[in-house]
């Protein structure tokens, strides 16, 4: 049967190139992920042998130059990746997400050529990167983070707490956002590049999450963290601006896990119901059944032609933040209902940790919160429209 995925309008078609690398990260997936997924999920952490099989694989440096050591790829190659791992564990997804969408995204577009000679080289072999602009007092409104930073000498010095930090516990460098002047309000926002080891740096706790349990989500701790001025990242109090559009691909990000956390529940509920036998016959024979199936993967497909349009828009140049906060919206809540509807099918079987259901069932509700709430990009969605 051809694959649905390759079967879509022009805009996207999958290229021979594509294909391949699409083909070479599901491999991987199914023969180096998943027989870890569940010792994973239940301690809470990521298998150590995987982030640095992400780099030798090349998933760590998609989009950065091969001058870098990247592989001069596209966000949408990104997006497949992501795809075809959060379909085997949405966990070892989102260390690729967040290290592409996020953190190289940011070094590509707003830190100088020094600081790419210095960074990518690492970033695409063996550094892992984070995100840090999530405060205690500043979620959706993330502009009003509490962070400071202080000119101190020939550098700066940096003092707050950031919360829901992903990568956190492994990352060795962090695109840390502080506020160098409260009075112009969020235009005071900066960028900074830190290092784990810099003074004054601390990783605090792990939570100890629904889903997507193997991810580290950390605080982050600054006393007085010493950042040189090298280390500053785009323009002094363009920090606003670094976050909202790299924020923009970043959601693209997340509807490429969504996708792939409903299409890995859809593959296994639907494997599920042509073995199961209810009233003498497989439960798949059921239309109720084939309708909720057909249903799911109508959802799907739709959901996965919204992240991929996105992606393309992106990588060609045109304007794509509505479109990306579209597909953010629309997956999660098609991932949220798929997996929902996938668990029921399973039954009493569905409630239990030895079926996979349960476990999408989890992993697909952050979703709806992470990278801006389901509210923000109906919000960024609105504003788009009455502009």
């Amino acid at each position: 049967m051809q694959d649905l995925r390759t079967a879509t309008p022009a805009l996207t078609v999958l290229s021979e190139e594509e294909s391949m690398f699409r083909e070479a990260v599901r491999e991987f997936a199914e023969s180096e992920v998943r027989p870890h997924v569940q010792a994973m999920d239940e301690a809470g952490a990521l298998n150590a042998d995987l982030i640095p099989k992400f780099f030798e694989l090349g998933l760590m440096g998609i989009e950065v130059p091969e001058q870098y050591g990247g592989a001069g790829g596209s966000i949408f190659m990104a997006v497949l990746a992501i795809e075809e791992l959060a379909r085997v564990d949405a966990s070892a997804a989102i260390y690729v997400d967040v290290h592409n969408t996020l953190v190289n995204n940011a070094f590509l577009r707003w830190a100088g050529p020094e600081q790419h000679a210095r960074y990518f080289p690492r970033l695409t072999t063996d550094l892992l990167g984070a995100f840090a602009l999530s405060e205690p007092g500043s979620g959706s409104d993330a502009f009003a983070l509490a962070t400071r930073a202080e000119r101190k000498g020939s550098g700066w010095e940096l003092t707050g707490r950031k919360f829901w930090i992903t990568n956190g516990a492994e990352a060795g460098v962090f695109i840390v956002f502080a506020n160098t002047d409260p009075s112009k309000g969020y235009k005071g926002i900066t960028a900074f590049i830190v290092e784990r080891d810099f003074p004054g740096f601390t990783v605090g706790k792990k939570e100890n999450k629904l889903g997507i349990r193997a991810s580290s989500t950390t605080e982050l701790i600054l006393e007085q963290c010493a950042v040189p001025e090298e280390n500053v990242m785009g323009p002094v109090g363009q920090g606003y601006k670094i976050a909202i559009e790299t924020l923009n691909e970043g959601r693209i990000g997340i509807g490429a896990q969504m996708i792939g956390v409903g299409g890995g529940a859809l593959e296994a509920a639907t494997n599920y119901v042509k073995e199961r036998k209810q009233f003498g016959k497989a439960i798949a024979e059921f239309q109720g059944v084939q309708f909720q199936l057909a249903q799911m993967a109508t959802d799907l497909e739709a959901a996965r032609l919204m992240v991929y349009n996105a992606a393309r828009l992106k990588d060609a140049g045109l304007p794509f933040a509505q479109q990306a906060a579209m597909a953010k919206l629309f997956s999660s809540q098609v991932a949220d209902r798929t997996t929902s509807s996938c668990l029921e099918l399973f039954g009493g079987y569905g409630y239990s940790k030895e079926y996979p259901a349960e476990k999408y069932y989890r992993d697909a509700k952050i979703g709806t919160i992470y990278e801006g709430t389901s509210n923000m990009q109906l919000q960024t969605i609105a504003k788009g429209m009455l502009k």
